[in-house]
């Protein structure tokens, strides 16, 4: 009877320091930046999903991560914010074809809001159409399209934001109030169907927002690394947008988007 005790007390022993064992890898992880899924994990440990949900539940409750519809995200990531440069560096190929993707949207004539960001600087590099108004914010999109003869560009004005050369503030809103656009091409830094569209500076989410306010059609520009993740300023729910453009996404994916009267173009 004794030995039996003994064996129970090692095999919880043993099945506690799986599950820490578990639960720490699950946070190293989600911290490396990845964004994962309660089914991918059940597979990956040959564990079930509910076991996984409460392995998130207790890391959630220790703040180390942020659940999310069907999985987790980092929970340190959300007031984290690269600077341009940073940006510039990572998925430059995604972001070149997602920039050449959004540009072909463009059609003569359109009248367009660009966001600033790394994304959006690849529409300006990639617009053919004619006759073309552009409103932006963006510093570095404003000088990258001043020798284009077959645009015009008007620059919100505002008070730069040194990290990410977007101009932000009251006279970067009431500027945009003034117009009314065909198409809007916003970036984003998180894009979840949880918890919306984000981005981690609340001065740039207000600006965006009034991009959005001001266009008949709403695209969002964002590589896939993007999905999934949390960041700390609502921007807008997903269904305010009218298209995702992206480099790629899975179909079960893509059909929550899709539910939600979101097209998604890859």
């Amino acid at each position: 009877m004794i030995k039996f005790i003994h064996r129970n007390e090692h095999k919880r022993k043993v099945n506690k320091m799986f599950a820490e064992e578990r639960k720490s890898k699950i946070a190293q992880m989600i911290k490396s930046g990845q964004s994962v899924k309660v089914s991918e994990l059940a597979k990956l440990f040959g564990v079930s999903e509910s076991t996984i949900r409460r392995d998130l539940a207790e890391l959630e409750a220790l703040g180390i991560i942020k659940r999310t519809h069907g999985g987790a995200v980092n929970n340190f990531i959300t007031s984290f914010e690269p600077s341009f440069a940073e940006k510039e560096d990572k998925f430059a190929k995604e972001k070149e074809y997602i920039g050449k993707l959004a540009a072909s949207f463009i059609k003569d004539g359109d009248t367009i809001i660009l966001d600033s960001g790394t994304t959006t600087q690849y529409i300006a590099r990639n617009i053919n159409a004619k006759n073309i108004t552009i409103i932006t914010n963006s510093v570095n999109i404003a000088y990258e399209l001043s020798n284009n003869d077959n645009l015009e560009v008007i620059v919100t004005g505002g008070v730069i934001r040194t990290k990410t050369k977007a101009l932000v503030g009251d006279i970067t809103q009431s500027i945009l109030r003034q117009f009314r656009v065909d198409k809007a091409f916003v970036a984003a830094n998180g894009v979840s169907i949880e918890f919306g569209v984000t981005t981690p500076s609340h001065v740039e989410a207000a600006i965006k927002r009034a991009m959005i306010e001001n266009a008949k059609e709403v695209f969002l520009v964002a590589d896939s690394s993007k999905f999934g993740q949390v960041t700390f300023s609502l921007i807008c729910p997903v269904n305010r947008l009218d298209y995702i453009i992206t480099d790629k996404m899975d179909d079960r994916q893509r059909a929550e988007y899709e539910k939600l009267g979101v097209k998604v173009i890859t």
